[in-house]
């Protein structure tokens, strides 16, 4: 399942309609996790969802899309929240009751792409301060509708649109047999914050580990070890690219099973080669972390989602497997009480983060293969690089978002390419490929 851009995304045209809410009876107040804080502190704007695109091989009628959708909002907690900036600085998060819904059609003018006219859509609606901060889109075509899911940050993360997508498909399969869908009982977001805030401080010798490695990053997180050429926010670059295909991947897991280590460790050892070949440096990277810590998180919808660092100066894999251990522990303590000396994550500009994500091994699957679902992600400027890897059966690709300068083209482009070269080297595969978008 591939992660690409809103504009990169391939849409069929036909009309766009998106189910658009009333948010009527503001209830009660409701407590804001530490990265849902940070998010929300950066105000309104555009630019800040996630979604999830995905096709039906045949038609279905707006009503029942609307009534299995609504299924969804009632089972999902955080989908009936939003943000509330009442002039105090520190947003609220409140419960809404999302009623009247109904399906509105969205303008598509005269040499306007389908893409940019969903971004326009999703821009405008799943917004930090958006009251819903989702949205449900349709394309309706004679092939059978490409629906997407978005929404902003704040309320979900990737795994959470899964989570999304697949009770959406169950409820829609419900109404087509004739039975009336049912909220399922599952943990709200706000109770998995509440969890979180209960559980016991970080011991002192993580907060003088997390101390070490800001010192060692300049006082911040960690930022890309070479050039960016950008100290203000810019428009971002985008690149796409295939780095092992399905026969690739069980070679580049044999090799690492026969290292006695994870696909993840022996990626971060390819990427300490990387940068101490590039850069000479130490592998140092934001790591995001899962915190769904207890299976009764997994059906949740939420930003489970907290970050940690990664730091490798030895790429022997073994290295790097104790490198991700402790990076797990690092980002295992609610990190409100860990940030404070520095008044909050101390963000610099250039901060590299590494994401990934093996859709093998998640309790929550869709057939990604079949609905030819993609995440999307949504266009932005920024000073920084990130990097998802996403790994599914079909095999493993990366994103990567830095500035548009030339200097972070230079820079980040020949990084990438050693790093895709190591790693296709690990796979057994000596070819370059083609790269995807």
């Amino acid at each position: 399942m591939r992660l690409t851009h809103v504009s990169h995304l391939n849409l069929p045209f036909g009309p766009l309609f998106s189910y658009e809410f009333t948010a009527s009876a503001q209830g009660a107040v409701l407590p804001v996790s530490f990265d849902q804080s940070r998010h929300v502190a950066a105000g309104d704007r555009s630019g800040s969802w996630m979604a999830i695109a995905f096709r039906l091989s045949t038609s279905i009628g707006r009503d029942l899309l609307a009534a299995a959708w609504k299924t969804v909002i009632a089972t999902h907690g955080t989908l009936r929240t939003a943000f509330v900036d009442d002039g105090s600085g520190a947003p609220s998060l409140r419960e809404f009751e999302f009623t009247a819904g109904q399906w509105i059609q969205h303008e598509i003018v005269a040499g306007q792409t389908m893409s940019a006219a969903l971004q326009s859509v999703l821009d405008e609606h799943c917004r930090p301060f958006s009251r819903p901060a989702h949205r449900l889109c349709m394309i309706e075509t004679a092939d059978g509708p490409t629906l997407i899911v978005a929404a902003d940050h704040a309320h979900v993360d990737m795994w959470s649109m899964l989570v999304i997508t697949r009770d959406l498909l169950a409820n829609l399969e419900d109404l087509r047999q004739g039975r009336t869908p049912e909220p399922k009982a599952v943990p709200t977001f706000a109770e998995h914050t509440q969890a979180l805030a209960a559980r016991p401080p970080a011991p002192s010798e993580i907060h003088r580990r997390w101390k070490q490695l800001i010192d060692s990053s300049g006082g911040g997180m960690p930022r890309f070890p070479l050039p960016l050429g950008a100290s203000t926010l810019q428009p971002e670059r985008v690149e796409v690219r295939d780095v092992l295909d399905s026969i690739g991947l069980v070679a580049y897991s044999e090799r690492a099973k026969r290292s006695g280590v994870s696909a993840l460790a022996l990626t971060i050892s390819a990427m300490t080669d990387t940068t101490r070949e590039l850069a000479g440096a130490v592998l140092r990277t934001v790591f995001p972390v899962h915190s769904r810590y207890d299976p009764c998180w997994h059906d949740s919808v939420g930003w489970f989602i907290t970050n940690s660092v990664l730091e490798s100066g030895d790429p022997d894999p073994s290295a790097c497997a104790a490198a991700v251990k402790e990076s797990l522990r690092l980002g295992s303590y609610p990190l409100a009480e860990i940030m404070r000396p520095w008044g909050g994550m101390p963000e610099l500009p250039g901060m590299l983060a590494v994401s990934w994500l093996d859709m093998r091994r998640l309790p929550v699957t869709i057939d990604a293969l079949s609905l030819a679902a993609q995440y999307v992600s949504a266009g932005i400027q920024t000073d920084s690089v990130m990097l998802w890897f996403i790994t599914d059966s079909v095999g493993i690709h990366l994103r990567c978002r830095y500035p548009d300068t030339m200097e972070a083209r230079r820079n980040v482009g020949a990084w990438l390419d050693d790093l895709v070269t190591r790693m296709r080297g690990l796979g057994g595969v000596n070819n370059p490929q083609p790269n995807g978008a």
